[in-house]
């Protein structure tokens, strides 16, 4: 790369390739399920399949993010859409656990090898142009937007679009593909169609700094040397230890709210399938608000002071918007608890994506660029372990205010631990 782009430009690649990477996971999550039960997978089975997925990205979280740190962020980048790409289409057209949770292995692959690259490319990218003071928030509070607005735009096309195809159609389709693709293969398949975009826009639209040839002595000594430096940075230093306290109790109030809305929306409606309706609307709710949050997120931190005090009130706003949900989770029946629910549950949202970006935008300013997507990956282990705690917790609590309050508490705690930190604005770029 002769010149690092300008940030603007930066902005709008970063921004572009986060929605091509989300959009698939849209697509294919409302239908995955139910494709996977109409293919005769019982329901032990299917939890059987994810189970597979959380593991492989849980084992393989650290040593990707420092492999990136190590032999470039495009070709990691590109590594896991071309995962995605097999993953997806496995997963449209298997009909065997085992093909299944090969497709499920590697699309936790793909998963683990996207998490920190695309940020840390944008980032390197634009301090590389405008020095290490560089404004940050604005891009990553895109990128956010980006994210939520692909799983909303995904959930939409992908619930509808099996539904759009008909019965007719769908028999048609069935027959002529001695029923390998049904209805509810197709959004998966459109997801590998989508992922195979990704791949192209990354290895055009991503260029990088030269590095040395990566050799095989080169990364099995590099990846885990930057696995060490990175994970103790982020342990031992204070600031970074408060920002993954923080994904922390972020993990810990998603994994609840995922856990007890579905059920939540079953009770409200009196039937499991018109609960899933309401489910389906409620995430896409719940995706708008998380991008309406991260456009935000630069605005909180002017109105606030700072990265440190926009945390803590889009955290805050967050946890009351939970403890709000425990509350009228006494109280359902009425019109009036339906109603604050629904606020409380875009409340949560909200918050969560206001402090995304400014919570990395923190982070970032603390490493430089050969450990940062490794910090990134330690952060998001942070996020999933403690999702995976908290909904342990929250399901063998009884039924009623007190599991909605394990989130709750995670995220007025994460908003504790940045009471009465400051830190400058950079100024905000157009």
């Amino acid at each position: 790369m002769k010149q690092p782009l300008d940030p603007a430009t930066a902005r709008r690649r970063f921004a572009a390739v986060t929605f091509l990477f989300w959009l698939p996971v849209g697509l294919y999550l409302p239908a995955q399920v139910l494709l996977l039960t109409e293919r005769g997978m019982s329901l032990a089975a299917v939890a059987g399949l994810y189970a597979v997925y959380s593991v492989t990205v849980a084992v393989m979280e650290l040593p990707t993010g420092g492999l990136s740190d190590v032999v470039g962020r495009r070709a990691v980048l590109a590594a896991a859409g071309l995962l995605n790409v097999c993953a997806l289409t496995a997963l449209a057209l298997g009909t065997t656990l085992w093909a299944l949770a090969a497709a499920m292995l590697l699309m936790g692959a793909g998963r683990a090898l996207s998490s920190g690259p695309a940020e840390a490319w944008y980032v390197d990218t634009v301090q590389a142009h405008s020095g290490t003071d560089a404004e940050l928030r604005t891009g990553l509070a895109r990128g956010g937007t980006a994210c939520a607005a692909a799983l909303a735009a995904g959930t939409l096309a992908g619930g509808v679009l099996p539904l759009l195809l008909g019965t007719g159609s769908g028999a048609r389709l069935a027959r002529a593909t001695d029923g390998l693709v049904v209805p509810l293969s197709v959004p998966g398949l459109l997801a590998a169609a989508v992922s195979a975009l990704y791949v192209v826009h990354v290895l055009s639209a991503l260029p990088e700094p030269p590095r040395p040839p990566a050799t095989l002595r080169s990364v099995l000594g590099g990846v885990p040397a930057t696995v060490a430096d990175g994970t103790r940075l982020a342990v031992r230093e204070p600031l970074l230890r408060r920002v993954l306290l923080t994904a922390a109790a972020a993990g810990a109030a998603l994994a609840t709210v995922e856990l007890l809305t579905p059920g939540r929306a079953a009770g409200l409606t009196g039937a499991p399938e018109s609960g899933a309706v309401l489910f389906a609307a409620l995430a896409c709710a719940g995706f708008l608000c998380t991008a309406a949050g991260s456009h935000g997120a630069p605005l909180v931190a002017r109105w606030t002071g700072g990265s440190e005090r926009a945390a803590l009130a889009s955290l805050a706003v967050s946890g009351s918007g939970l403890l709000l949900l425990g509350v009228t989770a006494a109280w359902d029946g009425t019109a009036a608890a339906v109603v604050l629910a629904a606020c409380a549950y875009g409340l949560v949202y909200l918050g969560l994506g206001a402090a995304g970006p400014n919570e990395n935008d923190l982070l970032h300013r603390r490493v430089d660029g050969s450990v940062r997507a490794t910090a990134l990956s330690v952060q998001s282990l942070a996020l999933q372990s403690a999702g995976a705690l908290a909904g342990l917790v929250a399901g063998a609590l009884p039924a009623g205010p007190l599991p909605w309050l394990v989130g709750a508490v995670a995220l007025l705690a994460g908003a504790a631990l940045w009471a009465g930190r400051t830190s400058p604005v950079p100024a905000a770029t157009p």
